[in-house]
């Protein structure tokens, strides 16, 4: 296994890093964060048709650029990093896995190649009814109406899903319980019956909303029954998607923290040079190197087909997010007062850092994934 990025993989990170400093400032953040869908439809097609992003790990034969889970997650880093507010995760790291791993070759053919253009934009909702994110918690019902399917009940926490333009949702049958009688179905944004909510969250860069449907029509998304095999498939992808979204966030934070602190001065010294600050540099370079080696790690595990994926993915997502939080917090108290205040921007990436550390499971349950999963 490789522990390092080629070439190409290091160029295609600095001219992603030079992109978003032009195109996606943090003053492009706050503007975005502010307005009811947290995202811009032409800024979204702009980015796709200079960059390619939703397409990147999408295979050629649907309209993609057929690269890896690595490839991906350089992206990632790099949009943690500058905080981007685009629908980039709720499209390509949950919906599109999705239907690429559950779909027929017909379903892949028909949704694929208009995510991977970035026309359509795509959400998975399988929070469960606790916001767990695991299949067996699946909230929505799903009954067989003539020759196709009616959806009903609430999903919750499902990311963008207010400005979605194609739904993929987990469902049960009648009369099932856990991980029996799941399927993944694809539901049209302004369908009949679906009325979708935006929620008040912490994080305003990245928009949640709750789901009802209500009798809503729906497609079958490959077999019927499948669905959590499918599902734990991208929920384990998505984990390390996250993790490396963490990891380029955590590393911004604390570049930011070490610049101010080079530049503020007290008692006629810098910052920096206190043995206090120095501590504090030390355990945030050390939490986020650890973290950037597990999320690395995960990505080069799940392109060559490492059977402890599983394990690997809720190792990398519990550490980085907990590494994001530990570093948010350091990098407010190294800015002294001005970390506190809404003129500051360290408290955008707190927010996310915060936001991170439940979203698809919390640390603590990650840890108990990792040792139920872990090789005996």
């Amino acid at each position: 296994m490789r522990f390092a990025f080629s070439e190409e993989q290091e160029a295609f990170r600095e001219t992603l890093r030079r992109y978003f400093e032009d195109r996606a400032p943090a003053a492009e953040a706050r503007r975005l964060m502010e307005t009811p869908e947290g995202w811009e439809r032409a800024g979204w097609a702009r980015v796709n048709a200079e960059m390619g992003l939703a397409a990147i790990a999408i295979p050629e034969e649907y309209g993609g650029q057929g690269f890896g889970l690595s490839e991906q997650c350089v992206a990632l880093e790099e949009m943690g990093r500058a905080l981007l507010c685009a629908p980039f995760f709720a499209t390509a790291a949950l919906a599109a896995p999705a239907i690429g791993h559950a779909g027929t070759e017909a379903q892949k053919r028909a949704l694929l190649p208009g995510i991977a253009s970035g026309e359509t934009v795509a959400t998975l909702a399988c929070a469960g009814a606790r916001g767990r994110w695991e299949p067996g918690d699946a909230a929505v019902a799903a009954e067989k109406a003539g020759a196709g399917w009616r959806l009903h009940g609430v999903e919750s926490y499902v990311p963008d899903g207010h400005t979605a333009d194609l739904v993929v949702a987990l469902a049960r049958a009648p009369g099932t319980a856990g991980e029996d009688g799941l399927s993944l179905f694809v539901v049209d944004g302004g369908a009949a019956g679906l009325e979708r909510r935006p929620l008040e969250t912490v994080d305003r860069t990245r928009k949640l909303a709750r789901l009802s449907f209500d009798g809503v029509e729906a497609e079958l998304l490959g077999a019927e029954g499948a669905g959590a095999a499918a599902a734990e498939k991208v929920l384990v992808r998505a984990a390390i998607c996250l993790a490396s979204e963490a990891v380029g966030g955590a590393e911004r934070l604390r570049e930011d923290a070490m610049a101010y602190a080079a530049m503020r001065v007290q008692f006629g010294r810098s910052v920096a040079s206190f043995q206090a600050t120095k501590h504090k540099a030390a355990d945030m370079l050390m939490d986020v190197e650890l973290a950037k080696s597990a999320a690395r790690y995960a990505a080069a595990a799940f392109d060559e087909g490492d059977t402890d994926i599983a394990a690997i993915a809720s190792l990398a997502k519990a550490g980085a997010a907990d590494a994001y939080m530990r570093v948010a917090l350091h990098a407010i108290q190294i800015h002294g007062g001005i970390g506190f205040t809404w003129d500051n921007d360290t408290h955008l990436w707190f927010k996310r850092a915060k936001a991170t550390e439940v979203f698809l499971g919390d640390s603590n349950r990650h840890r108990e994934l990792l040792v139920a999963n872990w090789p005996e």
